[in-house]
């Protein structure tokens, strides 16, 4: 078995496509191999500012002589098929077809040899087609070429057990890159001149060699130790602030990561922390560092892509002076802003647009604060407060800091809410810790990793925000299509369901997005509501409960149906749910036969009169004892102890069913009998849909 390496050198990739691009890669050359019938052990992708490499293990030195078949039309077909069959095969005549027989029919058959041969014969062309199908989210164009790619390309390795894979890749009509075994190292630190590489394992070394880690896992490990290790040097019990994306980024920014640790002036730390961290990471991409009391210190960590001379010296001083650029900045907007209590900054939303077709953003707070007054009365929250803290939770994005830094619109509202909150004196105005919070959280959650807002006020605004921003964009068309979700619906509607279900919201959203909707003066678009309930079937799918039980649940709240499908998933692990499906599902499949032979639904009138055997008597009398605590649990939502007391009446049941003939000859007792099971069906049936079971 041999190994393929294939490597893609170009400038400088951004950070935040390097994985995917590796990945697809990976996917393209892998999908071609197995299209090809060339099988492989391993893929292992790697990625750096500045190359893609593939590493492919397992792959056969020769490919096998490949026999394919192709079935064409049956014997007796009019000519015109036969004639079809053979333009598809490409040959001139039916002698060069073969004849077999399949269920008593004789057809026409075609038998090729695809002939092997050296498996490297064949890599250069599929390389190159891997490469052609290569996309990037953007892309240039440069010099005088013609491809469009992410950033200048300027050279493929690819060696196939050690040699060089014949073949090229046109950047241009007159100028293609020629596969080879030619590498570089570092852009700073590395040889000047390119070099050779062999193997996989040699050109992993020759690039350490050069001052290049090429696993992203490597240089992220030395990273974070890094950051931790200068961390620690702040201060004793000081720590870096984690940050998984940022250290993400910086991964994809470095090939050989070189921490250091600097300092800003202490006075910037009376500017929010958000404000501090946001601007370091967004900017410079620099790590934050928590003091022993994990409050925000004057610290941070950048990561150079150098060994300097001058033990970091340079590029300390450096950082420091643009960082305390960037944060004299902030300070400006910080104070300018505080000059103004929020609600002064309320007129000025006039000027900011929702949507083209959606009105300002002024409007949009108006009808925010109505949808807030009805939930608010739905989930006794505080309506004052609730409408508030909707009138006032837009104002920051016409704020100084805001246009600077959109991260912190909700943020710094809260600030602004408090009067500055602790970072300056108190000042006169203060809309309080409700309606400060309430403004913060609520874009919250924001995704499915975010945290959802908890306090009465807070879910109030955040649910009306979501919901109002759903149903505007469903009632101009503007719906999720494929992957394409670029006004982010699907993450509103699964906002929504983690807000009501995570805080237990026995809300009927019904009522609440028809008047959403009649606030944008349209009827509630009709699938809205599908909408929502798929994304809330997504999120139970997510946490593992079966497909089958929750396709089997309604209710009236999405709150009600996750307890159905919890309850539920819990009482069927059990040996006496199981017992209790199977029994129900008996019942429910022989009322279906039936109902599919009369075409009318069984009534569930049962004549007591009418009982003749022992069996169908008892279970008569157990089935009518049992119907008051039955629809007192369903009442109650204890939907496991409703399926218990009815899984209790499964002896008789069972004995029902082995010892009484339902479909009797006599019409009155088979009708009687059937109106037991249709009873047995009703009760189950205000649970869950069985049969789906």
């Amino acid at each position: 078995m041999s190994d393929l390496l294939i490597e893609l050198f170009q400038e400088e990739i951004p950070a935040r496509m390097q994985v995917a691009a590796e990945e697809n890669f990976a996917r393209l050359v892998t999908e071609r191999l197995k299209a090809d019938g060339i099988a492989y052990e391993t893929c292992d992708a790697y990625s750096t500012p500045r190359r893609i490499a593939l590493h492919i293990t397992g792959i056969p030195a020769a490919r096998e002589d490949v026999t394919e078949e192709l079935k064409g039309p049956s014997i007796s077909a009019p000519e015109q098929a036969l004639a079809g069959f053979l333009k598809k095969a490409g040959l001139a005549g039916a002698d060069q077809l073969t004849r077999r027989e399949i269920k008593g029919t004789e057809y026409y058959f075609y038998e090729s040899v695809k002939k092997g041969g050296p498996t490297i014969e064949i890599l250069g062309s599929l390389i190159t087609d891997a490469i052609a199908n290569m996309s990037w989210p953007k892309s240039m164009r440069w010099g005088h070429g013609t491809l469009r790619w992410v950033r200048p390309f300027h050279s493929v390795v690819a060696l196939f057990d050690g040699k060089i894979v014949e073949g090229e890749f046109a950047i241009s009509p007159d100028k293609a890159i020629k596969f080879g075994n030619i590498t570089r190292g570092h852009r700073f630190m590395g040889s000047k001149a390119d070099f050779e590489v062999n193997s996989f394992a040699d050109y992993r070394k020759k690039l350490e060699e050069n001052f290049v880690l090429l696993d992203r896992a490597t240089r992220k490990k030395i990273i974070w130790d890094g950051v931790c290790q200068q961390a620690a040097q702040a201060g004793h019990g000081y720590k870096a602030l984690e940050d998984e994306k940022l250290l993400e980024e910086v991964v994809g920014l470095v090939e050989w990561p070189v921490p250091f640790l600097g300092s800003f002036d202490q006075e910037f730390l009376r500017i929010p922390q958000e404000v501090i961290t946001t601007s370091m990471r967004e900017n410079q991409r620099y790590f934050s560092v928590l003091d022993n009391n994990r409050e925000l210190s004057n610290h941070f960590i950048c990561v150079a892509n150098v060994i300097p001379d001058d033990d970091g010296k340079t590029i300390i001083h450096g950082n420091q002076k643009v960082l305390r650029a960037r944060l004299s900045d902030a300070r400006f907007f910080w104070e300018q802003d505080l000059k103004h209590n929020l609600e002064t900054y309320l007129p000025r939303l006039e000027q900011i647009r929702f949507h083209e077709k959606l009105g300002m953003m002024s409007e949009k707070v108006v009808r925010l604060e109505k949808l807030a007054a009805m939930i608010a009365e739905m989930t006794d929250a505080d309506p004052a407060k609730s409408v508030r803290a909707a009138h006032l939770c837009k104002a920051d994005l016409v704020t100084g800091m805001v246009r600077e830094f959109p991260e912190l619109q909700g943020v710094m509202g809260a600030y602004y809410a408090r009067g500055g909150a602790h970072r300056t004196p108190r000042d006169a105005y203060d809309e309080g810790l409700d309606v400060s919070t309430a403004i913060r959280t609520h874009y919250s959650p924001a995704g499915p990793n975010d945290s959802c807002p908890t306090a009465p006020v807070s879910v109030v605004v955040a649910l009306a925000d979501k919901i109002d921003t759903l149903v505007g964009f469903f009632s101009i068309g503007e719906k999720p299509t494929g992957s394409k979700d670029p006004f982010a619906l699907r993450r509103a509607a699964l906002g929504i369901i983690r807000l009501i279900i995570e805080n237990r919201l026995t809300l009927d959203l019904t009522p609440v997005l028809r008047m959403a909707a009649s606030l944008y003066n349209v009827p509630l678009p009709e699938d809205i509501e599908p909408f929502i309930l798929d994304r809330f079937k997504v999120l139970m799918k997510g946490k593992d409960f079966s497909h089958n039980i929750i396709e089997a649940v309604t209710g009236d709240t999405l709150l009600d149906m996750k307890n159905r499908i919890e309850q539920i998933s819990e009482f069927l692990d059990t040996d006496k749910g199981m017992d209790f499906v199977s029994a129900t599902k008996r019942a429910i499949n022989i009322l279906e036969n039936e109902e599919k032979k009369s075409d009318q639904k069984i009534s569930q009138d049962i004549s007591e009169g009418s009982l003749i055997e022992p069996e169908e008597k008892e279970l008569y009398r157990v089935l009518i004892s049992i119907v008051p605590k039955v629809q007192e649990q369903i009442f109650l939502g204890h939907y496991d102890e409703a399926m218990s007391c009815l899984a209790g009446i499964k002896d008789q049941v069972d004995l029902f069913f082995d010892k009484v003939v339902v479909n009797d000859n006599d019409p009155d007792i088979r009708a009687n009998r059937l109106a037991m099971l249709s009873q047995i069906r009703k009760f189950t049936g205000m649970i869950a849909d069985f049969s789906r079971l």
